[in-house]
């Protein structure tokens, strides 16, 4: 597992433009943390250093985001979904057989579906209210990634 320590959400985002090449031929990144903790700043930085110039914004109500790009990203959040019905629904299949890179908020809530090279990024708060701790690791807790 790696482990980063951020101050600001600005700081968050250039984390992830650094790291964004290590994703840069897809799978399934699962972001884990509670409600402002960062995850979608994260996604935004991301996104921005893989080249993307797509609008970043949490899917909430729209379920996923398409940023287009190379690869071909999308956004989930899950937070809304809570059985197989519901994770059919959203189309969440047919992404992943296409070799895409999908970025899941809520991925707890989808868990038991992610393929077995996710990688999980988990963001809490650290001391004080803008420091975030972000971990990084595979589905095999405590692999190194």
């Amino acid at each position: 597992m790696r482990e980063y320590f951020t101050n600001s959400e600005r700081e968050t985002e250039e984390l992830a433009a650094r790291l964004a090449g290590e994703f840069k031929k897809g799978g399934v990144l699962a972001f884990k943390g509670g409600m402002g903790m960062g995850k979608t700043a994260f996604i935004r930085g991301l996104v921005k250093g893989l080249g993307n110039t797509a609008f970043v914004s949490s899917p909430t109500f729209a379920i996923v985001n398409d940023y287009g790009g190379e690869p071909h990203t999308f956004h989930f959040d899950m937070y809304r979904v809570s059985s197989w019905e519901d994770l059919y629904s959203t189309g969440f299949f047919d992404y992943l057989a296409e070799g895409n890179l999908l970025l899941i908020e809520w991925s707890e809530n989808i868990e038991e579906a992610l393929p077995e090279d996710t990688i999980f990024i988990e963001i809490e708060k650290g001391e004080g209210d803008t420091q975030r701790i972000i971990r990084i690791s595979d589905k095999e807790e405590g692999n190194i990634v």
